[in-house]
């Protein structure tokens, strides 16, 4: 029956909307991932989809500008996917599910909707970061400080997996039972 001080949890809880309101911003909704990620995975990626014109190195074979949304584009081969953080993100993790081969850096807030609707339930593994990113602005230049929260990746797909399982990057990789 549960417990009548604690109200409907569902309700209190079920929002999709991420409060980043407390993060440390620059105005700029524009941060890449820092080229060692890159490195530490130690493959070539098909298809980024959420690049930008110009990049100051190359994270993909192909990809696709915010102008070319490529959310609606087809997707092919090992995906490299840095979607927009907030409201989008729970987008990108849907598209990045259905294709199912996709390696995905996102804040770690397991807490949220998208980690028990999507993450927990068709990812292959996740690696917790140890310490926090200093994402690169457009131009290659590392940010000032690290992010206000912890990153984690996401693999999805064996393929994913196993580079995610891997690679070089710090932190803890678990592997995770699709349901």
């Amino acid at each position: 029956m549960g417990n009548p001080k604690m109200g409907n949890l569902k309700n209190n809880w079920e929002s999709e909307i991420v409060n980043t309101s407390f993060e440390k911003t620059t105005g700029n909704d524009t941060w890449l991932t820092p080229k060692f990620i890159f490195d530490a995975l130690n493959c070539e990626f098909d298809l980024d989809p959420c690049h930008i014109e110009n990049p100051p190195f190359k994270t993909a074979k192909k990809w696709y500008t915010k102008e070319m949304d490529g959310l609606k584009q087809d997707w092919g081969g090992l995906v490299w996917c840095n979607p927009p953080y907030g409201k989008e993100t729970k987008i990108w993790l849907e598209k990045c599910a259905e294709h199912n081969n996709c390696i995905v850096l996102i804040f770690n807030r397991m807490d949220t909707g998208y980690w028990h609707d999507i993450i927990f339930k068709q990812a292959s593994a996740i690696k917790i970061l140890k310490g926090r990113l200093k994402f690169l602005d457009a131009s290659g230049t590392a940010s000032k400080n690290p992010a206000g929260v912890g990153n984690i990746l996401i693999s999805f797909g064996k393929k994913a997996k196993e580079i995610l399982r891997d690679s070089a990057i710090q932190g803890k990789f678990i592997e995770l039972e699709m349901e």
